[in-house]
Parts: structure tokens; sequence; C-alpha cells
């Protein structure tokens, strides 16, 4: 709380997880207690994530009184035997049922989650889901790559049928093709909405605002008069709340240096299509615009990033298909 003193709220996620398990109650408690201890922005977004099915614990309507006006829904496939192969307990049906179930409820800011790249997934396939999607009507699409994360059994058992990356590259230009004409626009690496529905709560993520950590595992970013800060939250469950109800000190916040700063800065802003002004990268991280000149020269020369106008920096064609390679350019020495 003492971080926020002052400032306003514009934006509440409930994610990491499964919130919609909590009952519609239990979520405008939390809510409630949010709008006692901080000032709350007069349109605040407030995202609930949810898994198709998952909503049984409450009617969508009932999250929608509770103060959740946006949901996102992880669809992440239409296809029977791909949703079986990801280990997802949802049907096909639960997806178009959970979005007509959270229209009828008033809910006009979703979000339906979508993977691609999947196991005997080509082309025609990943269009397919995209179709699907839009057919359901959402304001939001987040389309992103399934990636090989450690410790999971996908790392450990890479299933067969894996598309290489030649089949990724004409999946990715196929599916950013369909959801251009379908009115959608891509602003950031992973995110496509329809005008105005971008995700306020993300972009200000990846444009290094500040945020607070709530739950086990969260992250927090913070800057006061002494600089940046990040802190973590335990991430064992039972630790945290025992932390939480003992009211013991809790780790005192990490101060970002120069060179983390400037990294931590283009690792997220450089995922946004437009781009940053430097204007942004002075007020976000402290630091003075030439800075980045000289830290982008490597990256400008590759033809992964350019100055477009006076004093804005964009990921090209190029650099968008390649983040990894752009972002690695301002690592710390």
């Amino acid at each position: 709380m003492a971080h926020a003193q002052g400032r306003e709220l514009v934006s509440v996620f409930m994610g990491g997880g499964t919130p919609s398990l909590f009952t519609p109650d239990e979520i405008g408690r939390v809510l409630d207690s949010v709008a006692q201890n901080f000032s709350l922005a007069a349109d605040i977004e407030i995202t609930m994530e949810a898994n198709p099915g998952t909503i049984e614990c409450g009617d969508p309507g009932a999250y929608r009184a509770a103060g959740v006006n946006r949901l996102s829904i992880g669809a992440q496939s239409f296809s029977k035997s791909s949703l079986a192969l990801l280990g997802r307990i949802h049907s096909v049906d639960d997806i178009s049922r959970s979005m007509q179930e959270a229209s009828a409820a008033g809910f006009n800011s979703i979000n339906l989650d979508l993977m691609y790249g999947l196991p005997r997934q080509g082309v025609d396939e990943a269009l397919v889901d995209i179709e699907l999607a839009l057919a359901l009507q959402p304001q939001h699409i987040s389309w992103y790559q399934l990636t090989m994360e450690p410790n999971t059994v996908f790392y450990t058992r890479p299933p067969e049928g894996m598309p290489d990356e030649e089949r990724l590259a004409d999946i990715q230009d196929a599916g950013q093709a369909m959801l251009s004409t379908q009115g959608f626009r891509q602003y950031e690496v992973s995110a496509w909405s329809r005008e105005g529905e971008q995700c306020r709560h993300n972009l200000n993520y990846w444009s290094f605002g500040d945020y607070l950590a709530v739950g086990a595992g969260a992250h927090g970013k913070v800057t006061d008069s002494e600089g940046v800060h990040r802190y973590t939250k335990p991430a064992n469950p039972l630790s945290y709340m025992q932390a939480m109800q003992s009211q013991q000190p809790q780790p005192l916040p990490q101060a970002l240096g120069e060179s983390e700063l400037l990294f931590e800065f283009m690792l997220n802003a450089l995922r946004l299509r437009d781009g940053f002004d430097e204007s942004l990268f002075e007020q976000r991280t402290g630091l003075p615009a030439d800075r980045l000149a000289d830290a982008a020269a490597a990256a400008t020369e590759r033809g992964l990033i350019e100055l477009s106008g006076a004093r804005r920096w964009q990921p090209t064609a190029l650099g968008r298909r390649f983040l990894n390679d752009l972002q690695a350019e301002f690592l710390p020495n």
C-alpha cells in the first residue's frame, strides 16, 4: 500500500492461475478491499482470467456485478485433439458457451487466448482456430506461439510433430494476415485488438510502468524518489499466507542499476509494434535518451530497429520476427 500512496490505480488483473474458481462473492470481497485501500480511476479496467468450463463457480453476471469488467478466456485451441495434447480439461463447446454467457451477462470487453505452433499443426489448422475464434466476436485476441518452458512435461518429453521454423513462419504470416483483414490490429507481439480495445494493464507493463504484487509468487515494480525497484512475494502459497497473516517484514525491494534499467525497459518496450518515444524512456528509467543511441547502434546496423521520426524507436518487421535477437542487443555486458 505504501508504494501506491498518492497514486491512482488504473487496472486490476486477476490471473496467473484460475481466479474464476473463486465465487463471485469472494471476488467481490477482494475488489471491495482494493477499493477501500486505494484510489481507483473512474474508468478502471478490472480483468479476470477464466478457463472455459471453470466459470461454474458463479454466473458471469455475478462476476460482472462484483466489479469485473473484462474477461480473458483461455481457449487455446478449437481442436479437440490439440486440447487433449495440451492437457486442457475444457471442450470446444465450453469455449462457445463461456463466450455466449459472458456476452449475455454484459461483458463487452473479452479476450480469447489462442495458441499456435501446436503438435502436428499446419497453416490450415491454425487458420481454422482463428476463424472459429473470430466467429465468437471477441474484442481482443492473444495469439501466441507454444513454447517449451523448463520444468514442464513438453520440455522434458517434446510431443511428436512439432512445427519446424519454416512452418511456424508460414503460420505466423497467414494468421497475421487473417487477423488484419478482420479488423484486428497487432499492437504487441502476441496481442491483437479491435480499435480501442487494447489491454491497458498489459500496455502499462510493456511500457515499463509500475505495478503492485499481490499473491504467492507475484512480482512488483515501483518507482520512487530513490529510483526504480522490483520485489517478489513468497512463491509457496503457504509461506505467502503465513507471511501475510503474521505481518512479518517483507524483503526490501531491489534497486535496479543503469544497465538493468536499460535492458528491462527494452525487453518490454520492444514488444510494442509502435515502439516508444525517447521521452517515455527518460521518464520510466531516469536515464538520458542518449544512452539509447549507443546501445541501439548494433541493432540498427542489423536492420532490427529504426529511429522513426525525431524521437521514436520502433522494431522493424525483421526485428519483430527476430525479437529475441533484438532484445539481446541490450543485454548488460
